[in-house]
């Protein structure tokens, strides 16, 4: 077998449908009787963050993938997410269903629960099954919980299976540990009914509408804040769980306060773990076991999504964000979709034979070319400042290159993009955000065009275009001057610095 897929998620998924279509000797891999059994379980209420928006007013296939982060990149306009539910926060058991469907067509092998890989590469399933490759890609997702390393966090319930019904909590006083979505997920679903809510954790909560990363906290999570701000008995808690201990039917834990020299001990009838998750490496088998990164939560990784230590070993879907954590989207579906069919095009010209696809421009065809690209990619809108398109001196236009992929010295690199220190401003302060925004320092704080001159492997010019309230820019003057003298094919590139 040229290719095994360990995993029938969304990222297993999507691999196979590119491999598929270029027609690789390939299988899928997955423990489960269906696609997607993460989400049978997981997110534990059901209700999807990854939006969900079917009525966008855009007519084309591209655009709608912006504000579409669950569908996957396929050629059948009825596989499309938006298809299987109205819901802007679809509920889990609908994504299930769009797993199943999508996986259909493709080669999949269930209930082969992968219990060793040895270097080789051979894989062997629970049920006896053995396969062997030249490469295998772990597309798993998060297959255990990231725990915290605190005297009696063995005896808390844990985000994974803790009961998700809140009459379970009537009048009781809980610890949540933790400030992820999880941990406010939980919290809002037990307001109603426990008596006593703290969520606790050594560091600030950062909002995903200050961050633009999607995976700090939610504004559909957190209504928990509002009952902690109007003092109705919750609260949040800055600092670091020391001891967790029974005390008769409940617990008594030991608390340090990040702000002042204070130490306290706290008493709960319930305390639950909230903190995240991590990759299941127990079916790496000696020197096949990945180097690891990120307090071994996330396999380290080339720009190839290739382990570093164990050749011909990939990675694809969430488990890829260690190349951008909590920087970009790599870590979910609408970022990641575009990853694997980036990774498809490396696994081409590397194994293959086949060249990165691109277009020849005409020397005055660069503005406008980049421009209708700017308009219309949803890769580039949702892999900002990953993923960019690349134009070499010759004119060649290659498509959604992650940037520290691209293998030219001399090229121009095109992302959207965030300016720096959009995240070090509150967005709803109107006057701190017109202060910001009135000096000339600093760059553009929502999301814009960026195109960079690199010659010598060594950025030499920058460009930004202005920021658009509907992401529709029409002006090329400023990417024709960045750009002149327009090259003729085979020329050297021009040279705005």
């Amino acid at each position: 077998m040229d290719y095994v897929v360990i995993g029938a998620g969304p990222a297993g998924l999507q691999l196979a449908h590119f491999l598929q279509r270029a027609g690789r000797d390939h299988v899928v891999l997955e423990a489960g009787q269906t696609p997607g059994t993460f989400y049978r379980t997981f997110p534990r209420h059901r209700q999807m963050i990854s939006i969900n928006k079917p009525h966008t007013g855009w007519d084309d296939d591209e655009r709608p993938l912006r504000v579409d982060w669950n569908s996957l990149l396929s050629d059948d306009p009825e596989l499309r997410f938006t298809r299987y539910t109205d819901r802007y926060f679809p509920h889990a058991d609908d994504y299930v269903r769009y797993l199943t469907d999508f996986g259909k067509s493709l080669d999949i092998r269930y209930g082969c629960r992968v219990t060793n890989l040895a270097r080789g590469f051979e894989i062997t399933c629970e049920s006896g099954e053995v396969f062997e490759a030249s490469k295998v890609v772990v597309a798993t997702g998060f297959g255990a919980m990231n725990i915290p390393d605190i005297p009696g966090i063995e005896l808390t319930e844990r985000y994974w299976d803790v009961s998700t019904d809140p009459d379970d909590f009537t009048d009781q006083r809980v610890l949540i540990i933790g400030k992820g979505n999880s941990a406010f997920e939980t919290a809002d679903n037990l307001v109603e009914r426990a008596a006593i809510i703290h969520v606790a954790g050594p560091r600030s909560i950062r909002f995903a509408w200050r961050t633009h990363f999607i995976g700090h906290l939610r504004a559909v999570n957190n209504n928990f804040l509002d009952t902690y701000q109007l003092k109705t008995q919750n609260m949040v808690l800055d600092g670091d769980v020391l001891s967790i201990e029974r005390e008769g039917s409940g617990f008594a834990v030991t608390f340090a306060y990040a702000r002042r020299d204070k130490v306290v001990r706290l008493t709960y009838d319930r305390v639950i773990t909230c903190t995240g998750f991590r990759m299941d490496t127990s079916f790496f088998a000696g020197d096949c076991r990945p180097e690891m990164t990120i307090n071994g939560r996330l396999p380290l990784l080339t720009p190839e999504w290739e382990s570093v230590n164990v050749p011909g070993l990939f990675f694809t879907g969430t488990l890829t964000q260690s190349r951008d954590f909590k920087k970009h989207t790599s870590a979910f579906i609408h970022g990641f979709r575009y990853g694997i069919r980036a990774m498809t095009r490396m696994f081409d010209q590397r194994f293959h034979g086949v060249e990165w696809p691109c277009r020849q421009l005409a020397p005055d065809g660069w503005a406008r070319a980049v421009l209708d690209r700017l308009n219309g990619t949803s890769a580039l809108f949702q892999q900002f400042g990953f993923l960019c398109d690349v134009i070499t001196p010759d004119g060649r236009y290659y498509e959604e290159m992650p940037v520290d992929y691209v293998p030219f010295d001399d090229c121009y690199l095109i992302t959207l993009d965030y300016g720096a220190g959009h995240d070090a401003i509150d967005p709803f302060d109107v006057p701190a955000g017109r202060a910001w925004e009135d000096d000339p320092s600093h760059e553009d704080r929502y999301l814009h065009p960026v195109v960079r001159h690199r010659r010598g492997g060594k950025t030499v010019a920058t460009l930004h275009l202005p920021e658009d309230l509907f992401n529709e820019w029409t002006d090329d003057q400023p990417l024709r001057a960045f750009f002149s003298p327009a090259p003729a094919p085979g020329a050297g590139g021009p040279d705005p610095a």
